[in-house]
C-alpha cells in the first residue's frame, strides 16, 4: 500500500508540473524515517558506542585508557561510529527490524584516567563531558558522525543522541588537580573549571543525599561538577550546543538525569528545541521497584519531553524475570500508567539498560527474555532494546551490564523475535498507536488487545514454563477468520480461530507460549495517533500522525480555533503538518476534520507557549509559613498559571540555594516580555495571597535572570 501511495504521489507531481499547475505539498507517511517528531512506529536499539563494534582501530585511545581485551570494563574497548556504520551496512540492524539507534553521548569527554579504589576509570561511557560542541575522538571525527547520520538515514534508521547537560566531569572542591577539574570548553575555548569558579558556572553545595527533589537538583551527583543552569553563559552555551547537533541531522535526543536539573530550565531547553528543529526527546528519571512518583508523571506531562518508562520496565522485570509479581500486577501497571501519563504512547519502554542489571541472567531461562521482548515490542509506548539482548548478554550493575557485545548472530531466537515483531509498528497502527485492553488473565497468563480504529492486534503470553493454559471464553475485536501467529511458532504460539462477534475458539497456550495475531484495514474516518512536539509557540509546524485523514486538506482545530488553507503545510492520509495558530498560551485539545467534514478523536494536553522561553529564578524573602503550608508563584501568562491558584508554580524550594524563610524556584517564562506576578501560600484548599499591587518584571530576550523580592504583607 505504501509503495502504491509513493508512486501515486510521484505521478501526481509529474502531471501537475506538466500541466503547469500548483500541486499541494504532501506530507510523508507517518512511518517515514524523516518523521523526527513521532517514534511510535519505531523500534529503538540502544548502543553503548564503545562496546559495540570497533570499525576504526586508528581512533582507539592509547596507554592506560585502553584495554583492547575489554577485561577492565571501566576502560575504553574500541567501539566507534564506524563500527556502527559497518553493522548498518552489513544488515545486522536492519535485518533485526531496528528503525532507530540511540548512541552514547557524542561530545568530547575528558582524557584523564581516574583511579577509584585501585581501579582505573575512563570516560568510555560518554558521560564525562568537557566540550559539548566537539566530538569524542575515541568514537570518531565530526565527519564520521555525519557519515553515521547519512548511512543510518539511507537505511531508514533514525539516530538518537544521548545528551547530559546536568554536569561535566568528576571534580574535587579541595584538589584542582583531580582529573580535569570539571573544566568546560566551548569549541576548544576554556570557559572555566570547578575550583576558582569566579563565573559561577557550577553549583557548590556539596553532594546530594537524594533526600528531596531540591537536594538532587542543586547538589552534585556524586563527584560530578554540577552545572549552574541559572548562569546565562551556561544556559546559552547548552542551548547553542544542542542546536549544533540538531543542525547535524539528529532525529532524537535522550536527556540524562532529568530529575537532577531545574524543571523550569528544562522546559525552556525543550522550547528551544521545539521552536527550532523539533525532534522526539525523552529523559531519564530513575524509578525503583514498585515506585510511583507524582513528580515523575508531572514532569512527563508538563516538561515537553517524554520519559524512559521505568514504571513499565520494573514491572516487566518483576513479572517475567523475577517472578515477584503476576499478570494482575502487569495489568495494573498498564491501566494505572494509562491514567497517569497524559500521552502514554510517547513514553519509551524497555526491560533493561546501562543503569540496571541486564534482564537475562547467565543461567536463566532464555524464554523469559524472549517473552519480555515480545511484551515490550507489542505494548504501548516506544520500545527500546538494549544492545546485546538479542545475544542473551547477562551482567550485573555498572560496569558488568556494559560488556562488549559477544556476537552478531542473526539466528538466535531473541533476534528472530525482534525481527518478526518490530515491523508491526509500521504495518499495523494498532501496535503503534492503539489502546490496550486485557481480554483474558490469570496469575501466569495475559491476553491483551491493541486497537486503533478497526486495526487490531491480540497478544497472548503464558509465563508458566511447565504448565499449558486452557483458554476458553476469549472475546476479541478480530473479525471472523483464522489468524496465524506472527511469530511463526518460534515461541510455541498457535493459530487462532475467531467466530462471529470476535469469539475465539477454545485453545491451549503452550508452556512458555507466546503468540501474536493481527488484523489491518483501511481507516474509514480520521483518527489521530500521535502529535509532536506537544509544546511549542504559535507559528511552529507540528506533525499529526494517524489514519484516515484523506488526500485533500481538511481542518485542524486547536480548541475552537480552526486552521485551514496555507497554514496546513502538508496533508497526507497518515500525516498532517500544521502551523500552530496565533492563540493565547495555554493547554488545548487538538482534533481533525477531513475534507468531507468527518471528525477525529480528540488529542489533548497540547501546550501552546506564549512565545520563546527563558528561565527566571524567582526568590521571595521573609515568607514565613505554618506547618504544612507552602509558597507558590502565579501570574498573568499561562506559563505562570494565568492567576489560577490551582495552576500556580511550586511548591517553591527553601533548603539549598536559599534557606527558609526565603523560597525560590526556576521558571520557564516568555522571553522579552513584561509579565505580572505574585506569590501566594497554599495549605490544602486554603490560599493566602501576598498583599500589595501585582509585581512586574521584564524578562530577558535570552539567557537567564533572577527576581529577588520580599513578601508583601
Amino acid at each position: 500500500m505504501k509503495r502504491f501511495m509513493k508512486l501515486t504521489a510521484v505521478w501526481t507531481l509529474w502531471l501537475s508540473l506538466t500541466l503547469g499547475l500548483l500541486s499541494p505539498v504532501h506530507a510523508a507517511p507517518d512511518t517515514s524515517v524523516s518523521n523526527k517528531q513521532n517514534f511510535s512506529t519505531d523500534v529503538i536499539y540502544q548502543i553503548f558506542t564503545d562496546r559495540f563494534s570497533d570499525g576504526n582501530p586508528a581512533n582507539n585511545p592509547t596507554g592506560a585508557a585502553f584495554d583492547g581485551s575489554c577485561t577492565n570494563l571501566r576502560l575504553y574497548c574500541g567501539g566507534d561510529w564506524q563500527g556502527i556504520i559497518n553493522k548498518i551496512n552489513d544488515g545486522y540492524l536492519t535485518g533485526m527490524g531496528i528503525t532507530a539507534i540511540w548512541i552514547s553521548q557524542p561530545v568530547e569527554n575528558i582524557y584523564s584516567v581516574i583511579n577509584y579504589s585501585g581501579v582505573n576509570n575512563t570516560a568510555y561511557h560518554g558521560y564525562w563531558a568537557r566540550d559539548f560542541k566537539k566530538t569524542n575522538p575515541a568514537y570518531g571525527t565530526m565527519q564520521d558522525f555525519k557519515n553515521l547520520i547519512d548511512t543510518a538515514h539511507a537505511h531508514n534508521i533514525k539516530v538518537i543522541i544521548d545528551f547530559a547537560p546536568n554536569h561535566t566531569s568528576p571534580a574535587s572542591s579541595d584538589d584542582p588537580s583531580f582529573a580535569e577539574n570539571g573544566r568546560l570548553y566551548d569549541n576548544g575555548n576554556l570557559l572555566g573549571g570547578y575550583t576558582n569558579d569566579t563565573q559561577n558556572l557550577f553549583h557548590h553545595y556539596g553532594g546530594t543525599d537524594f533526600s528531596t527533589i531540591e537536594n538532587g537538583i542543586y547538589k552534585n551527583l556524586y563527584d560530578l561538577a554540577d552545572l549552574n543552569h541559572n548562569n546565562s553563559s551556561v544556559d546559552v552555551y547548552l542551548k547553542d550546543a544542542i542546536k549544533m547537533w540538531l543542525d547535524l541531522g539528529v532525529d532524537g535526543i535522550r536527556v540524562d538525569a532529568v530529575k537532577h536539573m531545574p524543571f523550569g530550565w528544562q522546559k525552556s531547553f525543550m522550547s528551544t528545541i521545539n521552536n527550532y528543529k523539533p525532534v522526539f526527546t525523552f529523559g531519564e528519571w530513575f524509578l525503583g521497584v514498585n515506585e510511583i512518583s507524582p513528580e515523575y508523571h508531572q514532569f512527563a506531562n508538563e516538561s515537553g519531553m517524554s520519559l524512559l518508562d521505568f514504571r513499565f520496565a520494573q514491572k516487566a522485570r518483576q513479572v517475567f524475570r523475577d517472578n515477584t509479581d503476576n499478570m494482575y500486577g502487569l495489568k495494573a501497571m498498564l491501566e494505572g500508567s494509562e491514567v497517569d501519563y497524559a500521552q502514554v504512547n510517547d513514553q519509551v519502554t524497555f526491560i533493561d539498560n546501562h543503569d540496571m542489571e541486564r534482564f537475562h541472567t547467565s543461567n536463566g531461562d532464555r524464554r523469559k527474555l524472549e517473552q519480555a521482548l515480545a511484551f515490550t515490542l507489542t505494548s504501548r509506548g516506544v520500545p527500546a532494546i538494549y544492545y546485546g539482548s538479542e545475544q542473551y548478554m547477562s551482567g550485573g550493575n555498572d560496569p558488568d551490564n556494559r560488556a562488549r557485545i559477544p556476537s552478531f548472530s542473526t539466528t538466535t531466537t531473541a533476534y528472530q523475535v525482534i525481527q518478526k515483531l518490530a515491523p508491526l509498528r509500521k504495518s499495523n497502527p494498532a501496535i503503534a498507536y492503539g489502546s490496550t485492553q486485557e481480554r483474558w488473565i490469570n496469575n501466569d497468563v495475559i491476553i491483551y488487545e491493541r486497537k486503533f480504529g478497526n486495526n487490531v492486534a491480540v497478544v497472548a503470553i503464558n509465563r508458566n514454563m511447565n504448565t499449558p493454559a486452557s483458554i476458553t471464553g476469549l472475546v476479541t475485536s478480530l473479525p471472523q477468520g483464522s489468524y496465524n501467529d506472527v511469530l511463526g511458532g518460534i515461541l510455541n504460539g498457535n493459530t487462532l480461530t475467531v467466530g462471529a462477534g470476535g469469539a475465539a475458539s477454545n485453545f491451549t497456550l503452550a508452556p512458555g507460549g507466546t503468540a501474536v495475531w493481527q488484523y489491518t484495514t483501511d481507516a474509514t474516518a480520521p483518527i489521530i495517533g500521535n502529535v509532536g512536539p506537544m509544546m511549542a509557540k504559535p507559528g511552529v509546524t507540528i506533525t499529526i500522525d494517524g489514519r484516515g485523514f484523506g488526500s485533500g486538506k481538511g481542518t485542524v482545530y486547536f480548541g475552537t480555533t480552526a486552521v485551514t488553507g496555507a497554514d496546513i503545510v502538508a496533508w497526507e492520509d497518515t500525516q498532517i503538518q500544521v502551523k500552530i495558530p496565533a492563540v493565547p498560551g495555554g493547554i488545548y485539545d487538538i482534533r481533525v476534520a477531513n475534507a468531507a467534514g468527518a471528525a477525529s478523536n480528540i488529542y489533548d494536553n497540547f501546550e501552546v507557549l506564549t512565545g520563546d522561553q527563558v528561565t527566571v529564578r524567582f526568590v521571595i524573602n521573609n515568607a514565613t509559613t505554618a506547618l504544612g503550608q507552602n509558597v507558590f508563584l502565579t501570574g498573568n501568562v499561562s506559563e505562570l498559571g494565568n492567576w489560577d491558584p490551582n495552576n500556580a508554580i511550586g511548591p517553591m524550594y527553601n533548603q539549598v540555594v536559599y534557606q527558609y524563610p526565603t523560597w525560590y524556584y526556576d521558571v520557564s517564562v516568555p522571553a522579552g516580555q513584561t509579565i505580572e506576578f505574585k506569590f501566594l501560600k497554599k495549605q490544602g484548599s486554603t490560599v493566602t495571597w501576598e498583599g500589595g499591587a501585582n509585581r512586574t518584571f521584564t524578562t530577558p530576550t535570552s539567557g537567564t535572570a533572577t527576581v529577588n523580592v520580599n513578601w508583601q504583607p
